[in-house]
């Protein structure tokens, strides 16, 4: 089986520029990684099913000239996947964006005390976490701060 080398292009080009809006942080980049995830898989599949031939139907033709139906049924159900997680996405990028006002993934507040905590050991302050309610305090209040502004 030979593969053409412009469509193992195309199929690394979709793949690459799906990755990198995924990485993005904002919701619509990622509906648009995802959509074009799926359309570099649906290629990918399809090559992968090999030359086009026979129908695969019995007494029609020899079982060699068939071809294999299995990529084709799994491009069709990575369709449908693919379809039924955009719709979701833009359910959540609009209820994000009619609540917030952007559709920008903000970082988690669990995430900014794990990261305080982390500097703080690489510098060498060895003090205990449960020692310091302060920094606990402060990082409930940055929502509400956000909030505000």
């Amino acid at each position: 089986m030979t593969i053409n080398l412009t469509v193992a292009f195309a199929i690394a080009v979709l793949y690459s520029v799906g990755f990198y809006l995924l990485m993005q942080r904002s919701l619509m980049r990622i509906l648009l990684g995802i959509v074009v995830l799926g359309h570099g898989s649906n290629l990918l599949l399809q090559i992968a099913g090999g030359p086009p031939g026979r129908p695969p139907m019995l007494d029609v033709a020899r079982p060699e000239e068939m071809t294999d139906p299995l990529p084709q049924a799994m491009a069709l159900t990575a369709i449908v996947i693919t379809f039924a997680l955009t719709t979701f996405l833009l359910a959540l990028a609009y209820r994000s964006w009619t609540l917030l006002g952007h559709d920008e993934v903000r970082d988690d507040v669990e995430d900014r005390r794990i990261q305080r905590l982390e500097k703080r050991l690489e510098s060498g302050d060895e003090s205990d976490d449960e020692d310091s309610t302060d920094d606990e305090k402060s990082t409930e209040d940055e929502p509400a701060k956000e909030a505000a502004q």
